[in-house]
């Protein structure tokens, strides 16, 4: 709840219980559901209701399939029932709703129709217009031709139909494909007052800064990393100090990549790692072991780039327990501490 209270702190809205939260990778939705209901009542309580993000409705939340086990296909009224359960739990919550990618539609849907009856069941029985959840395949292999086609022009096609069907049910669409120009591209097809949320954590500087064409929204995992100069980056592009974001976005860049270089999915153990050090988070720990995912190496470049970015909040204590984590990491490789 302190990670939560931070970002609102920045200004940011909160995207809960999602991919970065672990969902599908350790979070069962039992634990999901007590993570939405606890942040939604800290988005409701005096410490935190003068954060205008939160006033703003800055709480929005996964909603998907994931009480449904992996590996299994399942009839698609099963999949519709599982999915509006959690849709109605996040809606007794008051905070907004994301349709998350599903991985058992992903293995029961027999072309792009089911995914148009099943979205179009949903939408039907939302209270307000949801963001739609497009993660491609380097964030979870199991999603691989989401939307009914391996072909990212097809796939397109049909979330507009989706989006064209759907009589204002949709406020916008997340997505992570890891590809501006694709991204871009459907950005420029999409309706009117429909917005294109990038979860591009390689390319979303310049997506967020935008064109004569428009510009991306971003719902991004790595702005849990990198909270403090994104902030200052958009504050500054709000005042149309196009110098002043990108001295303050572009160091962060380079640190989002190495966060989610390949295997892009094992990207949680570099947001955990910043929280930590931050002071965010007691000890650098993710369900399952997976802080373990990442080797020595590769956290000592997130560090060394955070530093660069200005992404520790605290460096003395970043520096400290930094300097303890690599302690016991030869420790336990049986070498002297450097």
């Amino acid at each position: 709840m302190r990670f939560r209270e931070h970002l609102w702190a920045y200004g940011f809205g909160v995207a809960e219980a999602m991919d970065t939260a672990q969902r599908g990778m350790g979070l069962s939705w039992e634990q999901a559901r007590e993570l939405i209901a606890r942040s939604a009542a800290l988005a409701r309580s005096a410490s935190v209701a003068r954060s205008a993000s939160v006033a703003a409705g800055g709480l929005v939340c996964g909603a998907g399939t994931d009480q449904l086990a992996d590996g299994e296909s399942y009839p698609i009224p099963r999949i519709v029932d599982a999915y509006a359960s959690q849709l109605e739990f996040v809606q007794s919550t008051g905070a907004g709703v994301i349709l998350m990618a599903s991985r058992a539609l992903a293995a029961s849907a027999r072309g792009a129709r089911d995914y148009l009856d099943v979205y179009g069941e949903l939408l039907r029985q939302a209270e307000r217009p949801v963001i739609l959840h497009w993660l491609g395949e380097a964030f979870d292999p199991a999603l691989r031709g989401y939307w009914g086609s391996l072909e990212f022009d097809a796939a397109s096609g049909t979330v507009l139909e989706l989006i064209e069907l759907a009589d204002g049910k949709v406020d916008g669409v997340k997505l992570s494909v890891l590809d501006a120009a694709r991204e871009v591209a459907l950005r420029r097809r999409l309706p009117a007052g429909v917005r294109l949320y990038t979860g591009d954590d390689f390319g979303y500087a310049e997506l967020i800064r935008g064109d004569a064409d428009g510009h991306s929204d971003a719902l991004l995992g790595t702005f849990a990393a990198i909270t403090a100069p994104a902030a200052a980056a958009l504050a500054a592009l709000d005042r149309g100090d196009l110098a002043g974001y990108e001295a303050a976005m572009a160091p962060t860049v380079p640190l989002s990549r190495a966060i989610f270089e390949p295997p892009t999915f094992h990207y949680k153990v570099g947001v955990a790692f910043l929280a930590w050090l931050n002071g965010l988070q007691p000890h650098f720990a993710l369900l399952g072991g997976l802080q373990r995912q990442r080797p020595a190496e590769h956290l000592i470049r997130v560090f060394e780039l955070a530093a660069a970015a200005r992404a520790l909040t605290d460096p003395e204590l970043a520096v400290e327990r930094m300097h303890g984590l690599l302690a016991g990491m030869a420790r336990a490789a049986g070498a002297e501490p450097v």
